[in-house]
């Protein structure tokens, strides 16, 4: 957006797009573990934001790895950055600690150097990278679930005016309403209740070497997939307090403090249960209190978005 004029940063992007959210879905398994998520499914962000503020976007899938590069080769030579989804897994650029068969990770291409190699922006990187032809490819049509199948998107219209404040309420009523009044358990606040007692008898139920495994990807999926659980928090508790400061409304801005604390009490989560899958034997909880701890938060971002939505409602 700010390649095309426009100065959207993450968090107000983050919360116009309704990113925040919680599921845990025990029928869903990834390498035999269930899918824990502390945002919306990927894509539905950037979607969302593009809809709100009246961004048309272009997305496109290919069958064959030669009709997805051609396809981006022009777009590059047109000067437009894109959009891509890949699978961390084969990205040669990033850490050996970071890659892993995770296949909805976005970058951004943007051009080519005097060798051929594509030229990458990705929020994992401090700064700009490059990958080859080869590696690109290979993340770009990488198997397992979802498959990227070459996936890339760009902006083909831009408004020329847009209603900030309608686009700002418009995502914190959805945010809001999904966290705190899906009825299904599974989501919002009440799935993370729900997952606060089904970690407490994670020992008892599967054995405690699975258990382990079991947080330790819990915490993987709080802390390292996107920007974290806690980190999500944190964004959202910055485009509350940038909104509240547009639209002129204190409130937003007081239950920015509560979605900070919020990502405080993760971050304590993530810590303690750090502490157990490395085994630890000072300054550690029991998957009981540990359980416990992930309950309090439920409690806590019941409360807070259930706060946020009364506030949405059209007064």
């Amino acid at each position: 957006m700010r390649f095309h004029g426009y100065d959207f940063d993450e968090p107000m992007s983050f919360g116009i797009g309704s990113g925040l959210f919680f599921s845990y879905m025990p029928f869903l398994k990834v390498n035999g573990i269930p899918v824990t998520s502390y945002r919306i499914l990927p894509g539905h962000i950037f979607s969302k934001f593009a809809n709100r503020v009246g961004v048309k976007i272009e997305s496109k899938k290919f069958s064959t790895p030669k009709a997805a590069m051609n396809a981006l080769d022009i777009m590059l030579d047109k000067g437009q950055p894109v959009g891509m989804l890949t699978s961390v897994f084969y990205l040669d650029y990033l850490p050996a600690a970071y890659r892993f068969h995770f296949n909805a990770h976005n970058i951004v291409v943007f051009g080519k150097d005097s060798n051929g190699r594509y030229l990458v922006s990705d929020p994992v990187m401090e700064h700009t990278t490059d990958i080859s032809y080869d590696e690109l490819v290979r993340a770009r049509f990488a198997k397992g679930m979802p498959e990227p199948r070459g996936r890339m998107y760009y902006p083909v219209k831009l408004p020329g005016e847009y209603d900030l404040e309608k686009a700002i309420w418009t995502g914190i009523k959805q945010t809001s309403d999904r966290m705190a009044n899906v009825p299904i358990p599974l989501f919002g606040a009440k799935g993370m209740k729900y997952l606060s007692g089904r970690l407490r008898m994670w020992p008892e139920r599967i054995g405690d070497r699975k258990a382990i495994l079991w947080l330790g990807n819990l915490i993987r999926m709080q802390e390292e997939i996107g920007t974290g659980g806690a980190g999500f928090r944190f964004i959202y508790a910055a485009f509350l307090e940038q909104a509240s400061a547009i639209i002129k409304d204190e409130s937003l801005f007081e239950i920015s403090k509560q979605v900070t604390k919020s990502g405080d009490m993760l971050r304590d989560f993530a810590y303690y249960a750090g502490r157990v899958c490395k085994n630890r034997t000072t300054d550690t909880r029991s998957f009981a209190e540990l359980a416990d701890m992930l309950h309090e938060c439920s409690k806590h971002e019941q409360e807070t978005f259930t706060n946020l939505y009364q506030l949405s409602k059209p007064k």
